[in-house]
């Protein structure tokens, strides 16, 4: 096997995609309190962590080294395309770059970083009024850029699986799901029977299949 392109090593890709990552998630989503701030750096850590192990040094594919010679003999370890474990584990031919999965991943992504934006256009305005967010993205779940980074960290996990991507991801679902819980208590505390109305004709996290809940009040 031979190398002439390096897959690994390349620090300068790691630090250009993990900013590029960040000051587009960033723009989106604009952290403001220290709830915001805390879902943005957990965040930020799971991409850091990412591209590292995508372009600095392989540490899943050198864990995993010894199971992987024994059960692909013929894998060059040290080649990009091995690092889409998934695509290697379900015995993909080919560019793992058209697969389907890469693919989906894509899909994922761009609706997260739809969804973020769109959620936090409606929440800026909320909050400029002091009202409850209720339209766009809200009036389908209540929580849709905790959503939204959820589905941006799938799309990355199924791009390219790390022991500790794949790690961090339910700790992640846990803390968003906490910080959604502290969330509602606070909005229930300052807006009262407006947002109990709320909450019960929208769901948390998962839209309603044919339904939106209607807003009371567009913004």
């Amino acid at each position: 096997m031979t190398h002439d392109v390096p897959a690994y090593g390349l620090w300068m890709l790691v630090i250009l995609n993990s900013a590029i990552f960040l000051m587009f998630a960033f723009s989106f989503f604009k952290p403001q309190t220290a709830r915001d701030w805390r879902t943005f750096g957990a965040f930020s850590a799971f991409i850091i962590a990412l591209f590292v192990e995508m372009y600095g040094f392989p540490l899943s594919i050198y864990l995993l080294s010894g199971w992987l010679q024994t059960k692909y003999p013929g894998l060059d370890l040290l080649s990009h395309n091995s690092g889409h474990l998934w695509s290697t584990l379900l015995g993909e031919k080919g560019d793992p770059h058209f697969g389907p999965l890469h693919i989906a991943s894509y899909v994922f992504l761009g609706f997260g970083f739809y969804l973020l934006s769109s959620a936090w256009n409606v929440l800026y305005h909320a909050q400029r009024h002091s009202a409850l967010a209720i339209s766009g993205p809200y009036a389908r779940i209540r929580h849709p850029q905790y959503v939204a980074f959820v589905l941006v960290l799938l799309g990355f996990l199924l791009q390219w699986p790390t022991l500790l991507t794949l790690a961090m991801f339910p700790i992640l679902l846990i803390m968003y799901g906490r910080l959604a819980v502290t969330e509602e208590a606070e909005m229930c505390k300052k807006f009262g029977a407006e947002f109990d109305a709320y909450a019960v004709r929208t769901p948390r996290f998962f839209p309603k299949l044919g339904a939106s809940s209607q807003p009371e009040h567009p913004m």
